[in-house]
């Protein structure tokens, strides 16, 4: 069942059709094998494979098709008999005198869940690409927790319980904003746990069973799966080419038409596509949710994260909200210093804090004080600086030879290299990425296919691969990726040999 149903006008899908990379049937081939691919077949290709990026969300009423020759500069012919083969391959559903629809056929994986960390115990044997996290930096944090169990005795002495997170992160959180060139205040800060915990109080305080939430298309996974679980109605936007950041058109119409309560986005590397928005479509879209009365989430998670020395960081989302009436922000330390922290926050309007403090008690109290006083004394301390200097470059030389080991191991496969974050969006040469991931899980390589970042099943023809194994541990696991991919090429489906030793 779909989640939101919209309309696509004929101009609209039309410049999709054309700007498609790679999106004809007959791609690297010569000119006498594209003569022999029909017109209506290559205009249906095309938009199946609209379908399946998620560039075209499942749901969508496609333009009449006199409307669509025209701005195709094709024949109505050719368009009904597209819609038909799309009819007859499932992905196009039609009611006379209504309309035409994009679905996903019966049996394409429409995957519901995140993707669990995997058990320590199974290190030895399995090489994790599946989450993006990393080992903490040493010794910065473990002189964090240090210098943290010299100040903890006043805190011991009382209850602990603190809605709203102990003053002297809170501080710490709105000097470090107020440092980025956005001034503000302590009220307008509550410590979280981790940046899940921020979007989920976020998320129950502002939207109610079937109210609309758009969402970047892809998206974080994790955070899909707790709307989905909340009882949204996810609307999705697709994301702009080659790490362009926001299709702001699409965006627009997404905000007028569906009028979501709520939009959740990733501006700094996003995740899983690694783009960064520029600092003109950041005032664009915060001006265009205000406009819209649509409250914008935005996750910060990556944002100590660019890699090359030459990047140049927009301002925050914050910057074009201060006061954090529209923009609500959402950070954490789990990506910038360790996972198991679970140090998050949310930046908001102080009245917007408040009541997230107020409704706190029914969820989960509040933040562990000695891990908060590691991240306060982190950030005021110089350590967080530090670590997070120690942790780019670590990910700098991990993204590079990741890189390095897919272009020399799997050519045919397509991405752009991101400048930051941790993570590469990978197009598999026309390979199910959730077959890859069945049979890399055989071979010893844990890789999450596309569809858990999309909507409805779509990106089936991706994996995301994180930033998180260093050297040869890369070289390793993208050569077990390798031959997933020759099995899945094959079609062979016997179990494999599981590898049980661990990889130097």
């Amino acid at each position: 069942m779909a989640q939101w149903t919209s309309a696509m006008g004929a101009a609209q899908l039309a410049r999709l059709l054309r700007t498609q990379r790679g999106s004809t049937p007959d791609r690297g081939q010569g000119a006498s094998s594209r003569a022999r691919v029909p017109a209506y077949r290559a205009l249906a290709d095309g938009i199946r494979l609209l379908v399946l990026e998620g560039r075209l969300p499942v749901a969508t009423r496609l333009p009449a098709e006199r409307e669509l020759a025209t701005a195709l500069a094709v024949s109505r012919t050719t368009v009904a008999a597209a819609f038909e083969a799309l009819r007859g391959d499932g992905f196009l559903t039609s009611r006379r005198g209504a309309g035409s629809w994009t679905v996903v056929p019966d049996g394409n994986p429409v995957p519901t869940g995140g993707l669990e960390p995997l058990p320590p115990e199974a290190a030895e044997t399995v090489l994790d690409l599946g989450c993006a996290a990393l080992p903490a930096p040493e010794p910065q944090l473990t002189r964090a927790f240090e210098r943290a169990l010299t100040e903890l005795a006043p805190y011991s002495r009382t209850h602990g319980d603190y809605p709203a997170g102990l003053p002297a992160l809170r501080v710490a959180i709105a000097e470090h904003y107020t440092a980025r060139g956005v001034p503000t205040m302590p009220e307008q800060i509550m410590v979280a746990t981790g940046a899940m915990g921020g979007v989920a109080a976020l998320a129950g305080l502002f939207t109610s069973r079937g109210e609309r939430v758009a969402v970047e298309h892809p998206s974080y996974a994790n955070i899909l799966q707790l709307l989905r679980r909340n009882g949204a109605r996810l609307v999705p936007v697709p994301m702009a080419g080659a790490l362009g950041g926001w299709d702001l058109p699409a965006w627009r119409q997404v905000l007028r038409d569906a009028a979501p309560r709520m939009a959740y986005v990733v501006a700094d590397f996003h995740n899983p596509t690694g783009a960064l928005a520029d600092e003109e479509q950041r005032r664009e879209l915060v001006a265009a949710a205000r406009s819209a009365g649509t409250l914008l989430v935005a996750d910060e998670t990556m944002a100590e994260l660019p890699l090359d020395a030459d990047v140049e960081l927009p301002r925050p989302m914050a910057a074009f909200d201060p006061g954090g009436a529209t923009v609500l922000t959402v950070g954490s330390a789990s990506k910038a210093i360790w996972a198991g922290l679970r140090i998050g926050w949310v930046r908001a309007a102080p009245e917007v804090i408040r009541r997230m403090v107020g409704a706190r008690p029914y969820a989960d109290l509040g933040s562990p004080v000695l891990e908060q006083l590691a991240v306060s004394g982190l950030i005021t301390g110089g350590g967080w600086r530090e670590a997070v200097d120690a942790r780019r470059e670590a990910v700098r030389g991990n993204r590079d030879a990741l890189v390095t080991a897919l272009r020399r191991e799997l050519p045919d496969w397509e991405f752009t290299v991101p400048r930051g974050g941790l993570t590469l969006w990978v197009r598999t040469g026309g390979l199910s990425g959730s077959r890859l991931a069945e049979a890399g899980e055989r071979l010893g390589v844990r890789v999450p296919a596309g569809p858990r970042f999309g909507i409805d099943g779509a990106f089936e023809a991706y994996v995301r691969l994180p930033f998180t194994l260093a050297g040869p541990l890369a070289g390793e696991a993208v050569a077990r990726l390798a031959s997933a991919a020759e099995l899945v090429r094959s079609g062979v489906h016997t179990p494999g040999e599981t590898p049980r030793s661990q990889v130097a």
